[in-house]
């Protein structure tokens, strides 16, 4: 399911205009964007948590040349299902 598709099940579920689905789904995920990379936790009860975690720096190896290569450290998001997700999708 693309972007388009998700924002016209929400029109239909939710009966509003695909414009103003639109704009809730962008609502949504410039939220979540904005406040995990701020560092705060985002939990949407029955989907699941949203969060930055750090990856600590460490070496890799250059699969072409099998050099190592240094790998920095950086944040990255993270999404944990939820427990009444992951058992309606099981």
């Amino acid at each position: 399911m693309n972007k388009s598709e998700l924002v016209e099940s929400i029109s239909v579920k939710a009966n509003l205009s695909k414009a103003d689905a639109e704009r809730a789904l962008n609502a949504l995920v410039e939220t979540v964007v904005s406040n995990v990379k701020k560092g705060t936790k985002v939990a949407v009860v029955g989907l699941g948590t949203f969060e930055r975690v750090s990856r600590a720096a460490r070496t890799g190896i250059n699969p072409s040349t099998k050099e190592p290569i240094h790998i920095k450290a950086k944040n990255a998001p993270k999404f944990k299902a939820s427990k009444t997700f992951k058992d309606l999708v099981a």
